[in-house]
């Protein structure tokens, strides 16, 4: 077998057994940050002597009880065993103890919580939950690995500092803190499905991440319908993957796509969740609600199949629930497919003064549409430019160019020779 044969295999094991590790750990030292880096040294043992001696039968119980020691030192060597470090050394003394779903569900409440900014937050999780590098959340976010490094490090002395328990809440402070989780998650998931920079439309390992971390909450928290309704979102978006982009990796919008490239497992999976969330009852909350709009699409084998009339329906009572620019946006496009491009262009009109939309490049894209469904060429030309000028991804800018350049070719009056 090749040397590196046994690291990857080792690598394999500590991202699948890295989030349940540190959350045990944290659960008894009171400190994501100290419990990462107990963590690390298990995992740091495990390539020195895996390699010689084998994978053991029970590699995360061999993790366990390796960091467990480790941790038992540190408090050793700080000299702080009073009765209660008394007592947390007999409890890393046992075997691994407690609910290792209970330590999991804690670990995801800490790594979101909303005493940190929202992209340590993200960083956070990914790094503690979804095991993933520092290097590969740089990566995936296009930022440096210093800044990614800095967040992470800045996130975990916020916690400390802040003294914030390790346990799961109650009443309104769990809703307040699973609202942060669904949050992060979505905020993770979307940057996969439409990147914000860069030269790829898409980066689907993201999607991947967000949806594994989801599936994994839905398990920790089965009665919570907004936890089912995310997964049913992401689910039914993350379907559509393999007909977002063409051969070359252009974007190919909703209404262009090959729905026979739709992921119908995924679809399945997601209709399945949306259930879940509905038989739980009680209004639908804003995943649930766009996890139906999502259903509406996936349910559709053409466009025209489409219930556009279901989609507005929708989009209106979401705008209820949680009023944004951009569900106003998104209900603009929901009104056009319903009832005409002149509808939908009401909507969307009244949202160009808005302050926070103005850098966001899909108002000006979704008014060009509907300014070329109108035949209003030359403003519609002008808005595909302004959304070119925009946005940061360079797919997206192309995509937007093209569509002006081919109103710009088709309103141009021809010659003849």
């Amino acid at each position: 077998m090749p040397a590196s044969e046994p690291h990857h295999a080792i690598d394999a094991i500590f991202r699948i057994e890295s989030a349940r590790l540190i959350a045990g750990l944290a659960r008894m030292v009171r400190d994501v940050g100290v419990a990462e880096e107990l963590a690390q040294d298990a995992f740091v043992a495990a390539l020195e002597r895996w390699p010689e001696s084998g994978v053991p039968v029970n590699p995360g119980a061999w993790l366990m009880a390796t960091a467990k020691h480790r941790a038992i030192d540190l408090l050793r060597r700080r000299e702080r065993l009073d009765r209660r470090h008394q007592e947390l050394g007999r409890e890393l003394d046992t075997a691994s103890g407690g609910d290792g779903g209970d330590d999991l569900l804690r670990l995801v409440l800490t790594s979101c919580h909303p005493v940190l900014a929202t992209e340590a937050r993200v960083a956070l999780t990914l790094r503690l939950v979804g095991g993933l590098t520092t290097e590969e959340i740089a990566r995936a976010f296009l930022v440096p690995r210093a800044t990614v490094a800095q967040r992470i490090v800045r996130a975990k002395r916020t916690l400390s500092e802040a003294r914030v328990p390790f346990e799961v809440p109650e009443g309104a402070e769990l809703g307040a803190r699973l609202s942060s989780v669904l949050e992060v998650l979505y905020l993770i998931f979307n940057e996969g499905y439409s990147a914000t920079a860069g030269g790829d439309w898409m980066r689907p390992a993201l999607c991947e991440d967000a949806l594994r971390l989801g599936r994994i909450l839905a398990a920790l928290m089965p009665a919570e319908p907004e936890v089912h309704g995310l997964v049913a979102l992401m689910e039914i978006q993350a379907s559509r993957s393999r007909a977002r982009a063409g051969p070359s990796g252009e974007p190919v919008l909703l209404l262009d796509q090959d729905r026979s490239r739709w992921d119908r497992l995924l679809v399945r999976r997601g209709l399945a969740a949306l259930a879940r969330a509905q038989q739980l009852g009680g209004a639908l909350g804003p995943y649930a609600l766009q996890a139906a709009i999502a259903a509406c699409h996936a349910r559709a084998h053409t466009p025209e199949e489409t219930d556009w009339e279901g989609i507005a329906a929708l989009y209106d009572a979401l705008a209820q629930l949680a009023p944004s620019p951009v569900v106003e946006l998104n209900r603009g496009v929901a009104v056009a497919m319903a009832f005409g491009p002149a509808a939908g262009l009401e909507v969307v009109d009244a949202l160009t003064g808005e302050p926070s939309l103005r850098a966001y490049h899909l108002l000006p894209s979704v008014r060009g549409d509907l300014l070329a469904r109108l035949g209003r060429d030359g403003e519609a030309r002008e808005e595909f430019e302004r959304a070119a000028a925009l946005t940061r991804n360079a797919r997206e800018r192309e995509l937007l160019l093209d569509r002006a350049a081919r109103i710009r070719s088709r309103s141009e009056p021809t010659t003849s020779h």
